[in-house]
């Protein structure tokens, strides 16, 4: 189940948020757990247990991770210690990307449109 999240302070002339959350410390490279776009700009945060449906009731929509599903994947390290990064983006703009864009389209669709980004690290260990 995906974590609840919080935050505040986005700039002014935020009309949307995005979230991705990755590991890079995953044997095959970087691992993509969750892609979360359009998120509304009033929005102060996501409860915990998101579905994993395309398009939320808010308008939200998600994209497809690293494990080929729509939403949120949870952390199983194999091994080890993994770092695990949640990247919140401010952007002047409603991206409008289809539901199941993955990481690198949603980037390429965020060009030129962050205002403000934040970011905030866990770990998990087995």
């Amino acid at each position: 189940m995906s974590p609840p999240l919080a935050w505040s302070g986005a700039p002014a002339g935020t009309r949307s948020l995005a979230l991705v959350v990755e590991d890079p410390d995953a044997p095959a490279g970087t691992f993509v757990h969750w892609v979360i776009y359009d998120l509304p700009a009033s929005s102060n945060g996501l409860p915990e247990s998101i579905s994993g449906a395309a398009t939320l009731p808010d308008g939200s929509v998600q994209g497809s991770n690293s494990a080929g599903r729509t939403g949120y994947t949870a952390p199983c390290p194999p091994s080890g210690t993994h770092r695990y990064f949640f990247k919140l983006y401010a952007l002047d703009s409603v991206l409008g990307l289809g539901a199941g864009a993955n990481k690198e389209a949603l980037l390429k669709a965020m060009q030129g449109h962050v205002l403000a980004q934040g970011e905030l690290m866990g770990t998990v260990t087995k």
